[in-house]
């Protein structure tokens, strides 16, 4: 089978495992506030743009609704389960987002490296199990990927990029800013290519000028396009000038009052240091990918103290993909925003780290294949590169997102409240299940069950039946489920009668709490 033939089989054994498991995830706790913004962005267009209701829903109109408005329409068509088929929608979207990884990875190297940047991405838990349900990261990180593979095409193509690629330029720009205002790296990254491109130019500066000038009214075309699409999906930053301006130092400046974890340090998410988000890619990225890394770095020295050897023409190529990767990681390091959820907001990271960690591991199999012994050992260190975090993603299904490399201590360090957990709270789907199970056969009172639930109320209520009420009196409440992440399971007392566990780990608690007297039912812990 050739490596073209390989890269095909696994993109259609990805695309097999989403259509198989996109039923078995829960409800983030964003999900349903992001599902009524674009109900009310459907209304807003169904009224004749008078219905201005998304605009002064909290604070989402802040985000670009091209997911949740694509959602909102589904709904209205298709006769499934909305949550199931938003978490098939975002693995939509993370599945051409992986595509466009494909496709750029191929066209920096071949498409051995094509299917490993594929493959490394499905080995990193923070891709493969947030395909479904970071209903907002993933969509983002896909558009992304696709800003990233056009901008690599067209800034070596400079001053006269076909206008067919420039138009597509237009559309994945416009589509990132459909999501979020982040999508300006990916404008950062462009302008910084342009610039770049001017090294190519023979010539004094008269020549590099006009060449910037070319350059620029070429990719006027990519303008209107994006334009057009961000007033559609995000038309709120349409209706004034300074919108756009406005949610990008509104994001910059965020201030919630909740707390996050490093490496077992609780502090607020106003007080993280610079190394966080360098530290939980480096717990997060399995360590074949990190071990690819450390190679392209070291190659990238390697050629640097050598002196140039290449073409500026190929170096650009690969200049989008790295200041991709790097350029808002840096501006994290620098301007040390709030952050939390570990690297949630920076998923988009994960596609060009990939594609440079393929472009490491392919260089170290060029050296190591000529010799027969080395070829052997390096085979066999990816192998098993590749089965260790292949099986510890097995275990957690379909919590893969909560996995962290062994330089963490692994997915039991982070349910030890090392690192952030099920922050996400996708185990109170399966702990609703347990619920239903362990009143099967029990006398239905009168009233319905108080449920407490340590998560957004829709995440359990979803799936419980008519007989259970999800209450905000927790301390009135019979049942209280909760995920373990922050010791929230803890906040109130209560008989275990089940947990969502992986590894003998409890993920999430399951309490019966009828049995305590008023007093006893006040007790924290």
């Amino acid at each position: 089978m050739t490596a073209h033939a390989t890269g095909l089989a696994l993109l259609a054994l990805i695309a097999l495992h989403i259509a198989l498991t996109f039923g078995q995830h829960g409800i983030s706790n964003d999900e349903w506030v992001q599902h009524t913004y674009g109900r009310l962005l459907l209304d807003y267009y169904a009224s004749g743009l008078t219905d201005m209701s998304a605009f002064h829903y909290k604070d989402l109109y802040l985000y670009g609704g091209l997911f949740d408005l694509i959602a909102a329409a589904l709904e209205r068509v298709l006769p499934m389960n909305v949550w199931d088929m938003r978490h098939l929608l975002s693995a939509a979207f993370g599945f051409a987002g992986m595509v466009a990884v494909y496709r750029l990875a191929r066209h920096l190297l071949n498409d051995t490296a094509a299917c490993i940047a594929v493959a490394l991405l499905m080995l990193t838990g923070a891709w493969s199990g947030a395909l479904f349900t970071h209903t907002k990261d993933i969509p983002f990180a896909a558009c992304m990927a696709w800003v990233t593979w056009y901008t690599t095409l067209i800034v070596t193509r400079l001053p006269a990029p076909p206008l067919g690629l420039v138009l597509k330029l237009g559309v994945a720009i416009g589509c990132a800013f459909g999501l979020r205002v982040g999508a300006v790296f990916g404008v950062m990254v462009l302008g910084l290519g342009v610039l770049a491109s001017i090294a190519l130019v023979d010539g004094d500066w008269r020549a590099r000028l006009a060449h910037l000038g070319r350059s620029l009214r070429a990719l006027l075309p990519a303008v209107p396009v994006a334009l057009a699409l961000i007033a559609l999906f995000w038309p709120w930053a349409a209706q004034a000038p300074g919108n756009l301006v406005k949610a990008l130092t509104t994001f910059s400046h965020v201030t919630f009052a909740i707390q996050t974890v490093l490496d077992g340090q609780v502090m607020a998410i106003t007080e993280v240091p610079r190394s966080y988000l360098p530290i939980y890619l480096a717990v997060r990225l399995p360590e074949l990918a990190l071990a690819g890394l450390a190679a392209a770095l070291s190659m990238a020295l390697s050629a640097a103290l050598a002196g140039p050897h290449r073409t500026w023409r190929t170096q650009l190529s690969w200049l989008s993909v790295i200041l991709a990767a790097l350029l808002p990681l840096a501006l994290a390091i620098a301007t040390r925003p709030a952050l939390y959820n570990g690297i949630r907001h920076f998923t988009f990271l994960l596609p060009p780290l990939a594609v440079i960690a393929a472009a490491g591991l392919y260089a170290l199999w060029r050296h190591a294949r000529t010799s027969r012994r080395l070829a052997a050992a390096f085979i066999a260190l990816c192998l098993f590169g590749a089965l260790d975090p292949l099986v510890a993603l097995a275990r957690l299904h379909p919590y893969h997102y909560v996995n962290y490399n062994r330089l963490a201590g692994g997915f039991e360090a982070a349910v030890a409240g090392r690192w952030e957990a099920d922050y996400w709270s996708n185990g109170v789907r399966e702990a609703t299940s347990l619920l239903r199970d362990h009143l099967k056969g029990t006398t239905r009172p009168s009233a319905p069950w108080q449920v407490a639930v340590c998560a957004d109320p829709v995440e359990a209520d979803a799936w419980l039946g008519p007989e259970f009420i999800i209450t905000r009196d927790w301390v009135s409440a019979d049942f209280f489920i909760s995920t373990t992440h922050m010791d929230c399971d803890s906040v109130l007392a209560g008989r275990v009668i089940g947990q969502v566990a992986r590894e003998g780990l409890p993920l999430t608690i399951l309490k019966d709490r009828r049995m305590l007297t008023a007093e006893q039912r006040r007790l924290l812990r």
